[in-house]
């Protein structure tokens, strides 16, 4: 029995923020792990980049997309297939995942976590999101977090929830839901 391998192109920019040297590999890395343990690679190659932001640009972005004036740790922008037209041999485009540089050294401090966890462990839940996971819902929740936990376990990060308090999973304390789709084509 053979592995099957996916195609991936995984794109990770800095945009602003003082992200550390190592932040691109650790992005890359984690949304590979993450896209490894849900995408079929019979659905063929798949494309998606990483934003390393700041809470400035997150906060416009959370503003302009969700309605929400304030930064938070993560966002992501899923790509619909009604996005664009189909085009056999193309990539499966899945979306953006953006991260905000002081929320997420702030969370890792007040959590005693490392920067790296963290931020791997952000990545992961983003990539999910693009892939159609959420956690609106308790049993949605426990099905998300179970694969965060599952994916960080092969990058050797800590659960993060294992010391975390139990939160409602429409309260502040959990990471942002997926926000609303947008066209590559009409920035953000």
């Amino acid at each position: 029995m053979t592995a099957s391998v996916i195609e991936v192109d995984i794109t990770v920019t800095r945009e602003a923020g003082a992200w550390p040297e190592d932040a691109e590999w650790l992005a890359e890395r984690a949304a590979l792990a993450a896209l490894s343990a849900v995408w079929d690679p019979t659905d063929g190659p798949a494309e998606l980049s990483v934003v390393l932001a700041d809470d400035s640009l997150v906060q416009t972005l959370n503003r302009d997309y969700r309605g929400k004036d304030k930064p938070t740790n993560v966002l992501s922008f899923a790509l619909t297939e009604a996005d664009g037209p189909e085009v056999e041999d193309a990539p499966t485009l899945l979306g953006d995942v953006v991260l905000a540089w002081e929320t997420l050294v702030r969370e890792s401090a007040e959590q005693g976590k490392p920067l790296s966890n963290h931020l791997c462990h952000l990545v992961v839940h983003g990539v999910l999101h693009l892939l159609g996971y959420d956690h609106e819902v308790d049993a949605e929740a426990e099905e998300m977090e179970r694969l965060e936990v599952e994916v960080l376990g092969t990058l050797a990060v800590p659960d993060p929830y294992a010391t975390a308090a139990p939160a409602s999973p429409m309260s502040d304390d959990r990471h942002d839901p997926q926000s609303p789709p947008h066209s590559p084509t009409t920035g953000r």
